[in-house]
């Protein structure tokens, strides 16, 4: 899936008040909002779209699979403000307004993981919804043995992770529940790539 973006910049969303205007809320991260073929209709901070107010917003996942079917795995920040302190995906963020999806793929990458030269192959684009927001997911894989340097600021940790040990800790609140319900869904498209 790539973002079709509108000639001219994108409306706010919800439209800017005397007391919201997009001015107080430039030191705030923007995001598309979309429609589900792609269609960006317009632009929310990160609060917005937090805010259980649930507006489609697109993010990008990469699992990163060694030949010995381990998968790397981070554990995500006390400091987020979603599901902190679980496990996910290796790399997992949004997508900025105006950028791409590749575009942030390849910039997530090298912000969690100091990780630049890699080749991500798409496996699925669906949504998640949670009680605070609504996402399209737009999920990658990347296969090999990469020396990863997480970002400390960005995650507390990452390891590889066996197989057995993943399915060991599912549904025991080590995970995000995103990361569980994405990991089921695309198993065995994961493991086909080996």
């Amino acid at each position: 899936m790539e973002l079709i973006y509108p000639y001219d910049i994108a409306p706010v969303i919800p439209a800017p008040t005397a007391e919201s205007t997009p001015e107080r809320a430039a030191v705030n991260e923007w995001f598309p909002v979309v429609e589900v073929s792609g269609l960006v209709t317009g632009r929310a901070t990160r609060n917005y779209c937090h805010s259980g107010a649930k507006p489609l917003h697109p993010v990008i996942h990469i699992h990163i699979i060694d030949r010995y079917s381990r998968i790397y795995l981070q554990k995500r920040s006390m400091n987020k403000d979603i599901q902190p302190g679980k496990w996910d995906t290796a790399v997992g963020g949004h997508v900025s307004y105006g950028e791409g999806i590749l575009e942030a793929v390849y910039r997530e990458a090298s912000e969690e993981l100091g990780f630049t030269d890699f080749n991500p192959i798409h496996l699925e684009t669906y949504q998640f919804e949670s009680e605070i927001e609504k996402e399209m997911v737009n999920v990658f894989a990347v296969v090999g043995s990469y020396e990863l340097h997480p970002d400390l600021d960005e995650v507390d940790e990452g390891r590889w992770w066996e197989l057995a040990d993943i399915d060991a800790n599912l549904g025991k609140g080590v995970f995000t529940p995103n990361f569980e319900s994405e990991f089921t869904m695309i198993r065995k498209a994961l493991l086909a790539l080996l």
